[in-house]
């Protein structure tokens, strides 16, 4: 088998292996929620960062690009605000969010 080959299977195992982590994850979060267990701060940042890293090294194996996936994710803020999302109305999050996204520009 040539090396190609080697590294289509183990980017295909790679990809298979994150999509099951984030469901997990995302179980994991809905499971303490649910539950109603004692959920610090610091439990629910880590619940949620797992899941957006997850997603971004999901992306990079399927050939995206990091800076894409952030400006189709501030595109997505924008449509939405466009569209008054009702997170935006009841809480002005997604402004909030852009302007986070903005501030940050590594």
């Amino acid at each position: 088998m040539e090396n190609k080959d080697i590294d289509i299977i183990k980017n295909m195992k790679t990809i298979e292996w994150l999509k099951a982590q984030l469901l997990s994850s995302v179980a994991e979060l809905y499971n303490a929620l649910a539950n109603g267990e004692e959920n610090t701060k610091e439990n629910l940042e880590d619940f949620i960062s797992n899941i957006i890293l997850e997603s971004l090294l999901l992306g990079k194996r399927l050939g995206l690009n990091y800076g894409d996936i952030k400006s189709a994710l501030r595109d997505n803020i924008k449509l939405n605000l466009i569209e008054e999302h009702k997170i935006e109305r009841w809480y002005g999050d997604l402004s909030v969010l852009l302007e986070f996204i903005d501030k940050n520009k590594d």
